[in-house]
């Protein structure tokens, strides 16, 4: 199997490159060897390579920038995502995708299914939903992973900036008002070569060799399991790390609970981004561990002297 993964310098496209790597010949592109922004070359790519499996984890990510930034928004997470799946459905390709919770408002009371419908807020979000579109309309054989909260060693995230701030100051106020799932990139990646494994396997015993059974393309939920706010998230962030040893000007107790109108942005966030992941766990056999328990890889990662 040859698999083409796009956006391989991003944090779940840094962990993709360690869990694709098993599955087959894999070709590494980032940026600068595949511009989404560049639809001529990138169609030219594929062709040239024509791969089995792309693995888009490319994507605009400012959210916030992304509402003045509307064209490249678009251009990057719908007009290029819509060009890679009509060329996985000319060659006969896989398309693997990441969208995110913020194609739903976040109004919801309880977990988000793959059902439920669809509203952004955001041009973020729209461009994000527009890309899911594009692909279900191409026809290709996907999967559409979405997921939220992300973080990982490598890159810019929400846990790492609450461990510099509290390092560096003595009160926080973090937003407690939108709830979620911390999920980590690294999960994201195993679970994507194992659902891919697991995919391939199905397509063999059923004497259709190197296609998705049918009923398997579709939208699937990927995050961590349980749920947290903001503040919730910091608060275990810091006082994980202060138990490993690692300094903090800021205790628990100095870190407040606010609203959201506390930290306006340009770009509106979701207030429940929660998310049902039964429809991937039932469909792959797979349990999804406690939000918990990678961030405590990641701060044992982050601090391996203490």
């Amino acid at each position: 199997m040859k698999l083409l993964l796009l956006g391989a310098n991003g944090q779940v496209g840094w962990e993709l490159q360690r869990s694709l790597a098993p599955l087959g010949e894999l070709i590494v592109c980032d940026r600068h060897s595949a511009d989404l922004t560049q639809l001529s070359p990138l169609s030219a790519l594929i062709e040239t390579q024509q791969p089995d499996v792309i693995v888009n984890a490319a994507a605009y990510t400012a959210v916030d920038q992304a509402e003045q930034d509307v064209d490249n928004a678009f251009l990057i997470n719908a007009e290029a995502v819509g060009l890679l799946a009509c060329k996985a459905a000319q060659l006969g390709s896989y398309l693997v995708h990441y969208s995110t919770d913020y194609v739903f408002d976040g109004t919801k009371s309880g977990a988000y299914q793959e059902s439920d419908a669809v509203n952004p807020q955001s041009v973020y979000g729209k461009s994000k939903l527009k890309g899911e579109q594009l692909i279900a309309a191409s026809g290709c054989n996907h999967l559409i992973f979405r997921t939220s909260w992300v973080f990982a060693r490598r890159g810019q995230n929400f846990a790492k900036t609450m461990l510099k701030l509290a390092a560096e100051k003595d009160s926080l106020q973090v937003v407690a008002d939108q709830y979620g799932a911390p999920t980590s990139a690294e999960m994201i990646a195993d679970i994507t070569a194992l659902c891919l494994y697991k995919a391939t396997q199905l397509s063999k015993e059923s004497m259709l060799p190197d296609k998705f059974l049918e009923n398997l393309s579709g939208i699937y939920h990927l995050a961590a399991a349980g749920e947290t706010n903001w503040h919730g998230y910091a608060q275990y962030l810091i006082e994980k790390a202060s138990s490993l040893g690692f300094a903090t000007r800021v205790s628990v107790e100095d870190i407040q609970a606010v609203s959201t109108e506390n930290f306006p942005r340009p770009a509106p966030r979701p207030a429940n981004s929660v998310m049902n992941t039964s429809k991937l766990s039932s469909t792959f056999d797979i349990t999804l561990p406690d939000w918990r328990c990678y961030v405590d890889r990641l701060l044992d990662e982050l601090f391996p002297g203490y």
